[in-house]
């Protein structure tokens, strides 16, 4: 069992931008412990601030009521008792004491020697027995340390051995680590101190936290630290997400953590923090368990030859199959499934070319939309196309009327004219209204003019538009489909049109509305 440590509210504030709220830090808090599942958290660094000072007492009034407290730990610095003072008036017990783990930051930071070091060290030591507070002790640039002053790093340790140290936590502070050094320095610290508790800190600067992590974990270390969504200094921590992920799945170790709730834990600390999740972030990310592919999609239908042991559902996620100009008839049809829609072979080739076609203009369509194509083609399968519209341009500029020119075949006769309007779709619709006063024939009476978009759709979702005509005293509606409101206002108008042209107009009959 991997003892799992979270830092969110600590290290990863120290994210640029990044100050979680008093009430933030609190729901937080509750998140991790009883969400997650998480071991202990780390919540805030002694002597910050009144506001960080009463963050922390909130948490611990609660921590302390939900027999939480002993999980909860403060970052504290070798200051004699004020750091234990601090801690203590907040309500908390745990300092995870910062001492330095390697000799440049000894000499060059604190300008003292190792032992003047060790004498300080010590006696914050004695203050929190005395105080009653539980320490664990970081090795400050302990992976410097391992490679420039070994010997350093071992005499603090056998220094401190023996003393009333709870956990001894090991930092790649800077990020610098690889996973060889990460394993060895690990396994050196073991081997020499064996009945010590020791937990590996990683830092993502070279993107391999995630690896340093695992190789620690192999190595024989008891406890890391994480971040939720990866948050932290500069290129950030080990994410949560991943290390659970490696950990369960590579490791062959377990965690105490509640798998199904890191999805969601971590879109309320993207919320809090105003840091988005990158869509490709494994585990979390928005694109990780949709395929896009049809080929994809259709090995999943034989037997999951596309599937890993990262299933969606183990992290309270689904798997989706993308709609878009890659998607084949696979991707569509685990969206029908999904939607209870049965469309026999002639209609899903059909359903799959209107995908393409709308995949070309935006990057991809979502399952809400589906209905909308399925229903376009199924209406679209009765039309006559006697009337088309070959092209047409439209013209936008502030301050003037849009203007647009079309050009139509009608009954395999082509008519070009332009007009302007009170907006595009009505200019459109003039131009094409004077080429049919040109030949005499008469045009409907447009009566409503609805825009819908699917459930949850986006400022880029297709949008349907449903017009209501009137004609020869017969009302019916025609509706058009398409990324842009305006060409899918034109497309019903030619749908309309076509119907009236053949005289088969579909009687919307009130009476018997429901």
């Amino acid at each position: 069992m991997i003892e799992i440590m979270d830092t969110t509210l600590r290290d990863g504030e120290q994210t640029s931008g990044v100050s979680f709220a008093a009430q933030e830090k609190l729901s937080v808090a509750r998140l991790l412990l009883e969400e997650l599942g998480v071991d202990r958290i780390e919540i805030a660094s002694a002597r910050v601030s009144e506001g960080e000072y009463t963050s922390v007492k909130r948490v611990a009034e609660w921590a302390r009521s939900h027999g939480h407290i002993g999980k909860v730990e403060v970052l504290g610095f070798v200051d004699g008792r004020t750091s234990l003072e601090w801690i203590k008036n907040a309500g908390c017990e745990v300092i995870n004491l910062l001492c330095k783990g390697s000799l440049k930051h000894c000499t060059y930071q604190l300008k003292k020697t190792p032992e003047q070091h060790i004498v300080d060290v010590k006696q914050v030591l004695a203050n929190a027995r005395e105080m009653g507070v539980t320490v664990n002790i970081y090795l400050e640039d302990w992976s410097n340390g391992m490679r420039d002053s070994e010997e350093y790093v071992f005499f603090m340790v056998d220094s401190l051995r023996n003393e009333s140290i709870k956990r001894f936590m090991l930092p790649d502070t800077l990020g610098v680590l690889n996973p060889d050094e990460t394993r060895a320095f690990c396994e050196k610290m073991i081997a020499r101190y064996p009945e010590l508790h020791f937990d590996f800190h990683a830092h993502n600067d070279y993107d391999l936290a995630v690896a340093n992590v695992f190789e620690a974990v192999k190595a024989g270390i008891k406890g890391v630290h994480v971040t939720v969504n990866g948050l932290g200094e500069r290129a950030g921590n080990a994410p949560l997400t991943s290390v659970l992920a490696v950990l369960h799945d590579h490791a062959g170790t377990t965690t105490r953590i509640n798998e199904d709730r890191v999805y969601y834990v971590s879109k309320v600390i993207e919320t809090y923090s105003g840091i988005r999740i990158p869509h490709n972030k494994p585990v979390i990310g928005e694109n990780v368990f949709t395929q896009v592919a049809g080929v994809h999609a259709d090995g999943d239908n034989k037997k999951n030859l596309y599937f890993n042991d990262l299933l969606p559902e183990r992290f309270g996620r689904t798997r989706q199959y993308a709609l878009g100009k890659t998607s084949g008839k696979a991707n569509i049809l685990k969206n029908l499934q999904q939607l209870g829609i049965e469309l026999d072979d002639q209609l899903m080739q059909k359903v799959t070319q209107r995908v393409i076609e709308l995949g070309d203009k935006k990057e991809l369509i979502s399952i809400d939309e589906l209905p909308y194509i399925v229903a376009d083609v199924l209406n679209s399968e009765q039309e006559e196309q006697s009337i088309q519209l070959l092209n047409y341009s439209l013209a936008l500029s502030s301050g003037l009327r849009p203007i647009a020119a079309v050009k139509m075949s009608i009954n395999g006769e082509t008519y070009e004219q332009s007009a302007s309007g009170g907006g595009q779709f009505n200019a459109v619709s003039k131009a094409m209204y004077k080429i049919y006063k040109t030949l005499g024939k008469s045009t409907p009476e447009l009566l409503d003019y609805e825009v819908v978009i699917p459930p949850g759709g986006q400022t880029n979702a297709i949008v349907q538009t449903i017009i209501t005509w009137k004609f020869d005293d017969k009302t019916f509606k025609t509706r058009g489909l398409d990324v842009d409101q305006t060409v899918a206002a034109i497309k019903a108008t030619m749908k309309m049109l076509n119907i009236i042209e053949t005289g088969n107009i579909p009687v919307i009959n009130y009476n018997h509305l429901p």
